[in-house]
């Protein structure tokens, strides 16, 4: 493993899933295990260079839900730290690409969003039971300014 905790093998499926899901408008690798997968595009927050990472998401109205388990690991994914530090990101579902405004979902509106993103996926409950830290849940919103 790197200093991040993600692994080559890791790395190498995560860019492939990306050019699939890219190469082929998300008819490849736009649903995984019945699951919705969008492309996530952050800023990093070092290199100032845009990060893609595919993850599956949960439809809230006009907002996506992510959740930054990465896996149940001790420490929250790199794309939540490019997030939290540029909110202004982008989403890819199928062909269509959209901008967004992302923020970490807060006390009541935090529960209610859990709650539906374990109905949609049951294996971040399995998650949360590994880790001691607190698993953010991610809203992004439709960019009013583009």
């Amino acid at each position: 493993m790197g200093a991040t905790g993600v692994g080559a093998g890791q790395k190498l499926f995560v860019r492939a899933h990306v050019a699939l899901f890219r190469a082929t408008g998300g008819r490849l690798g736009g649903r995984v295990a019945g699951l919705e997968q969008v492309l996530l595009t952050t800023t990093g927050r070092r290199s100032g260079q845009p990060r893609t990472v595919p993850l599956a998401a949960t439809v809230d109205g006009s907002a996506l839900v992510l959740v930054a388990s990465n896996g149940g690991a001790a420490r929250d994914p790199a794309w939540f730290g490019n997030l939290v530090a540029d909110p202004r990101v982008q989403v890819q579902r199928g062909r269509e690409v959209h901008p967004m405004v992302a923020r970490v979902a807060q006390g009541e509106e935090r529960a209610r969003l859990w709650v539906r993103v374990v109905a949609n996926n049951p294996g971040y409950e399995r998650y949360s039971d590994r880790t001691q830290r607190v698993i953010p849940v991610v809203v992004c919103e439709p960019d009013a300014a583009s």
